[in-house]
């Protein structure tokens, strides 16, 4: 498959990684005594080639849309509420504020395909492919062409954001009916089926879950001879899915540290790695979050992840607090003194 608007990956190079493993061994401590922040340490030094990174302005973007697919009662919401938490993001009372003022990134809120216009705002990106994606048991979410179009824009997004001197990057989600979208993208990939992957989402009742997973089985069976990432991705995913995607790709390709968020996010991650398993390499994983199906996608990618808080909300509010961690994982490698030069005996 080659789609030219796909970024290429690099793996990273492992030239150093022997040098960097040193450096955190040789730090005053016991071997390992620092746990996941030592891996993380070496992660983010390895894809910045050098034994002294730095995390420098951090950005998140929060990418919404909506969904056809809320028609077949797979959510406790209606889809208004996408644009109305779109202007709770914009007016600074979400959650995803609180914790992103707090933690220091620098914060942008991308209409990717909501149903609804938007007065200009400092916060808000227009990139709107179209007003949400279509219902996908009746036909595919998008076509390729528009999906494509997502991965421009998001690739634009993260080039500006790399130019501004960011080399750590995130990204949330908002939109009402993407627990269903997130759960079928996984099912297709996985091979699993709808019971397997759908959850509560924001608080969804047992009957609706037991719909979502209705749904997702009727839609594995509608596209079961789809193969190929792109076409899966369009017939099945969201437009801040899709754009989730392609940013994550163009970070990967931008050299960039990307903190992977909760469950919609690493689906988005799921069909990236479809496309470019070389993606996994810039990737560290935020949290666990209490769906059922984000616990078996970071099963999938063997991944450690930094916090577990029980959280649900979405938004990228798990990468948002996981960013202290990763800081301080940069901080002890730059700081801490070694047993060279610290004047402590190793014991040895």
């Amino acid at each position: 498959m080659n789609h030219t608007s796909i970024p290429t990956v690099s793996p990273l190079n492992l030239e150093s990684k022997a040098a960097i493993q040193h450096k955190i061994d040789q730090k005053i401590k016991p071997v390992g005594s620092l746990g996941l922040l030592e891996s993380i340490a070496l992660k983010v030094a390895l894809i910045q080639e050098t034994e002294a990174p730095e995390i420098s302005n951090p950005h998140l973007f929060v990418f919404a849309a909506d969904h056809g697919i809320t028609a077949e009662g797979v959510s406790p919401f209606p889809s208004e509420v996408t644009p109305q938490m779109v202007l709770n993001f914009l007016s600074g009372g979400a959650g995803i504020n609180a914790f992103a003022n707090r933690h220091g990134w620098s914060l942008k809120v991308v209409d990717a395909g909501v149903n609804f216009d938007f007065e200009a705002h400092p916060l808000l990106v227009d990139a709107k492919v179209k007003k949400g994606t279509g219902n996908f048991l009746k036909a595919p979410a998008m076509s390729e062409s528009e999906c494509l179009s997502a991965f421009v824009k998001a690739s634009a997004l993260v080039q500006e954001a790399k130019e501004a001197g960011a080399n750590t990057i995130a990204f949330g989600e908002m939109g009402i009916g993407n627990t269903t979208t997130a759960s079928l993208l996984m099912a297709k990939v996985l091979g699993l089926s709808g019971t397997e992957c759908a959850g509560k989402g924001t608080g969804a009742n047992e009957a609706i879950v037991a719909r979502k997973a209705e749904v997702i089985d009727l839609a594995l069976e509608k596209y079961a001879d789809l193969k190929d990432p792109l076409a899966i991705l369009s017939a099945m995913g969201g437009l801040e899915i899709a754009m989730v995607c392609g940013a994550m790709l163009e970070a990967a390709a931008q050299r960039m540290l990307i903190v992977v968020d909760g469950f919609i996010i690493t689906s988005a991650l799921l069909m990236a790695e479809q496309l470019c398993p070389e993606v996994l390499d810039y990737c560290v994983f935020a949290h666990q979050s209490n769906e059922q199906g984000h616990q078996k996608m970071l099963k999938h990618f063997n991944a450690t992840p930094i916090l577990q808080l029980g959280l649900r909300l979405g938004e990228g509010t798990g990468a948002a607090l996981a960013l202290p961690m990763i800081q301080s994982a940069v901080d002890f490698l730059n700081q801490m003194n070694s047993f060279e030069t610290g004047g402590v005996a190793t014991g040895e």
